[in-house]
């Protein structure tokens, strides 16, 4: 059942519109250690069922601002996932030695989003054919990976991108990774609600950042959360 909700993304070769968080341009970094998260904390979803899905397809700036716009997410943190160490710092991951992912973990009510929905737009919205890296971001802390928490997760992932590398829809084999849901531990303050915080102060989230939400909204217009 869930194969047949992508079945006219997965049929078309040629027809993936994914789009990279670097847009060929160098990542400037500018860090606020005072920026705390904005609209979700403490908001309370114990009212609802709720899942969490949890991914890395490059930079965690990136790839949260996407899925701040989905509907039916309620919660999204970026963090670190996969490695050895416990409760790594932000350089530790960029030393490239504690194996971990940058990654956003999502809290989302899958009565209104489902996980291959989530799924669909994490393969559409990054490239999964390079190995270790998303346009000039390039080291194992930016590879694209599945992290996931369940045999249910695994196991539609894992199909999922047989399905896709079998389509022809990317030009390249995919290399994404499928990976248990170990050693997770969120970012510092400065990196969560990143875009939100910093899109007036920061040239990386207008020339970067920007246009790539531009993109989501062209490709996945149906999906995004209704304006207030």
């Amino acid at each position: 059942m869930w194969t047949k909700l992508f079945l006219s993304f997965l049929v078309i070769p040629g027809t993936v519109h994914f789009f990279s968080c670097t847009n060929g341009e160098s990542k400037s970094r500018t860090m606020n250690p005072t920026s705390t998260l904005a609209g979700f904390a403490g908001q309370s979803f114990s009212d609802i069922t709720t899942d969490t899905a949890t991914f890395g397809a490059g930079c965690f700036w990136c790839v949260e601002a996407v899925f701040q716009q989905v509907e039916g997410v309620l919660k999204v943190r970026s963090g670190y996932c996969g490695g050895h160490v416990v409760n790594p710092t932000y350089e530790e991951v960029c030393s490239k030695t504690t194996g971990h992912a940058e990654v956003v973990q999502l809290v989302f009510d899958p009565g209104i989003v489902s996980y291959d929905e989530l799924l669909e737009i994490f393969w559409k919205t990054h490239d999964p054919t390079t190995l270790n890296r998303q346009g000039n971001d390039v080291g194992p802390q930016y590879r694209s990976a599945v992290f996931y928490h369940n045999e249910e997760q695994r196991r539609k992932a894992t199909h999922y991108k047989n399905e896709l590398d079998k389509s022809g829809a990317f030009n390249n084999p995919i290399v994404t990774t499928i990976e248990a849901y170990i050693n997770y531990s969120e970012a510092e303050n400065y990196h969560q609600n990143y875009y939100n915080l910093n899109k007036n102060t920061n040239p990386y989230c207008y020339y970067v950042i920007k246009p790539k939400l531009e993109k989501f909204e062209q490709v996945f217009k149906n999906k995004m959360r209704k304006k207030e």
